[in-house]
């Protein structure tokens, strides 16, 4: 980071994310541009911040394991009309995101995004598209994280994993025992 960004008199953040792990990464890398970060992990607690303290800039997650990440948009977006809302997920879906955007959200970007893509979306002019980012990922890799979300979701349940993906049990199960794709 070779200069300061300019995030405003408020540098309130709220991130809401049911990932402990990602959560405290990105809080950290966003401390670190400047943002004053307050973090949340359930639907109830980042409605909570959002009632209290309504921030300037919020990330929020659109699958949390108490409920959709919209409502907490929702309530932001009543509470304070001005401030920049990126969702993330880890399920892009062409109608989740017109949803989140209808709710409210400046932004949809799906996971995994790093702490620049996230700064990139929150600070984005209304008019401007974000730059594309500078290393995206292949399309294999993509396509592995997914396959690994939804095996984490399914408790490691290779049977359950290849039902819910629609994919042969044995050909998910020689995805999985290779290493990740760059």
């Amino acid at each position: 980071m070779t200069e300061p960004l300019d995030l405003g008199d408020d540098k309130s953040l709220l991130l809401v994310d049911d990932d402990e792990a990602f959560l405290r990464r990105l809080a950290k890398a966003m401390e670190k541009r400047g943002f004053a970060v307050e973090t949340a992990e359930s639907v109830a607690a980042g409605k909570a911040i959002a009632n209290v303290r309504p921030p300037a800039y919020a990330v929020v997650d659109l699958r949390l394991e108490d409920g959709n990440g919209l409502d907490v948009v929702e309530l932001l977006r009543a509470k304070r009309p001005e401030s920049r809302i990126v969702v993330l997920t880890g399920y892009g879906a062409i109608a989740t995101a017109v949803a989140a955007v209808k709710i409210g959200a400046t932004d949809y970007l799906a996971k995994p995004a790093d702490a620049n893509d996230v700064t990139n979306a929150l600070l984005a002019g209304d008019a401007a598209l974000p730059p594309p980012p500078e290393n995206p990922m292949s399309a294999d890799r993509v396509r592995w994280e997914h396959i690994q979300r939804v095996y984490e979701l399914c408790d490691r349940n290779v049977s359950e994993t290849a039902r819910r993906l629609s994919m042969h049990r044995r050909t998910l199960q020689r995805i999985l025992a290779k290493r990740s794709p760059r």
